[in-house]
């Protein structure tokens, strides 16, 4: 096969110079996964406002060449990738999720949406991902019950109110969240909008706690 970033052939879905170059192992806060400087554990931000979910994991920055990578994976109809993509997510998990997940479920897609691209993206890596660590996944708990328009076109200050109510768990499906350790698997995590409006649907499901395993962490504008 050839590697995902630079073409070269391997035998892996990532050689490993890209691997050192392009999703070397970084410090990053417990808490939305922020990269932070080496010994630091929560950045300033969620130290200000915690976030309302419990701890969060990003196996990349949503940077060069990742955003490449995952728009194609995402809308180019390469659900191929799904598997090297969720060995990175995997393997982050493995190294950095402070304590373990009972369930694992995906941020959701409007009908329409699924319908036209003819995947979750999110479900494609947190299926694979929960194989991988010997957990269950489901993609029938949470559902998303409000079309919201994409937050990339929206402000930064006005995502969480496009996504406000979007989310919600059936009272016929909650009881499999009860007490559990749920991770929620995206493919980005930008603003924490999204996360955090799913975060507590869970919650109101009842369950125990919500972790945020996402495969790439937008860097701060000034990080960029």
């Amino acid at each position: 096969m050839r590697c995902g970033v630079c073409l070269q052939w391997t035998r892996t879905p990532w050689c490993s110079g890209c691997l050192a170059r392009y999703a070397a192992p970084q410090p990053r806060c417990r808490r939305c996964a922020i990269a932070l400087p080496a010994g630091v554990e929560v950045c300033p931000d969620c130290l200000r406002a915690p976030p309302p979910f419990d701890a969060a994991v990003a196996a990349v920055d949503y940077a060069f060449p990742w955003v490449g990578v995952i728009g194609a994976f995402k809308f180019g109809g390469g659900v191929d990738r799904a598997t090297g993509l969720a060995a990175l997510l995997g393997e982050a998990c493995l190294a950095r999720a402070p304590r373990g997940a009972d369930l694992v479920v995906p941020v959701p897609l409007a009908p329409h949406r699924l319908a036209e691209r003819g995947y979750n993206q999110a479900w494609e890596l947190a299926r694979r991902v929960a194989r991988r660590l010997g957990l269950p996944a489901r993609a029938d708990l949470l559902q998303r019950w409000v079309e919201t328009p994409h937050l990339a076109e929206l402000p930064r200050e006005a995502r969480a109110d496009a996504v406000r109510g979007a989310f919600g768990v059936a009272p016929a499906a909650a009881h499999p969240l009860r007490g559990r350790h749920v991770a929620l698997v995206d493919d980005v995590l930008t603003s924490g909008a999204t996360a955090a409006e799913a975060a507590r649907a869970l919650r109101q499901a009842g369950a125990a706690a919500v972790s945020v395993w996402a495969l790439a962490r937008t860097p701060r504008p000034h990080a960029r």
